[in-house]
């Protein structure tokens, strides 16, 4: 029998009455056979509908954790429930991005402010892309090479993303993002990352990544 005592006035405020999920599978823009042949619809159903899809259950399932635990006081699990949003809600943003980031139309190079911007920040686009293709070949394990805005530095870095949201700098913006988890490759390239990452670049929606460049440059956080 439960006997926790539940502290005046927040057992029944915490979730009541019952909220609706935070966070939605987000609509696609395309079919999933939009890539092909480059990208396989297969790939992208199972991205999609298993892999996303487990990240947003994920993350509104760690909401609903924590709001017990409050309305519990029961605290003695409240490590992992954080460490269970932190990996499902950042899974959910970055692969959010991540189909945005991608056009059946896509590729080629950026124009306009964001080429400017490149340039200015790694010296080329070829110096820019030669750096996260080098990230995205040496990640021990799962995880992301990331294109983000530091909005202390005033400037673009590109960062290393283990599993969702470890090594992040903290602040910053992910404004184009390269899965490297193997569920995003594998059933096509199996082993070859580095003819995934190739097949990336052949689908980039710059138009996506300049938008997002634009918005990102607006926003501080007060430091």
């Amino acid at each position: 029998m439960n006997t926790a005592v539940k502290s005046e006035g927040s057992a029944e405020s915490a979730r009541s009455p019952k909220l609706a999920p935070l966070y939605a599978l987000p609509p696609l823009q395309y079919k999933y056979d939009a890539f092909e042949p480059a990208l396989s619809a297969e790939i992208v159903d199972l991205h999609y509908n298993a892999h996303h899809a487990a990240y947003v259950k994920g993350a509104n399932k760690a909401i609903d954790d924590l709001a017990e635990a409050r309305s519990t006081s029961r605290f003695d699990m409240i490590g992992q429930l954080e460490r269970n949003l932190s990996f499902n809600f950042s899974g959910h943003v970055l692969h959010s991005l991540l189909w945005r980031n991608l056009s059946p139309t896509g590729g080629g190079k950026p124009e306009g402010e964001l080429a400017e911007a490149i340039e200015k920040y790694f010296g080329s686009f070829a110096a820019f892309k030669a750096q996260i293709n080098a990230v995205c070949q040496s990640l021990q394990g799962s995880g992301w090479g990331a294109l983000c805005w530091d909005p202390l530095g005033q400037q673009l870095i590109v960062q290393e993303i283990h599993d969702h949201h470890n090594n992040i700098c903290t602040g910053s913006m992910p404004i184009l993002v390269i899965d490297m988890w193997e569920h995003a490759y594998y059933l096509q390239f199996q082993q070859e990352k580095a003819k995934w990452v190739d097949t990336f670049w052949e689908l980039v929606d710059w138009k996506d990544v300049a938008r997002r460049y634009a918005t990102v440059q607006k926003a501080g956080i007060g430091l």
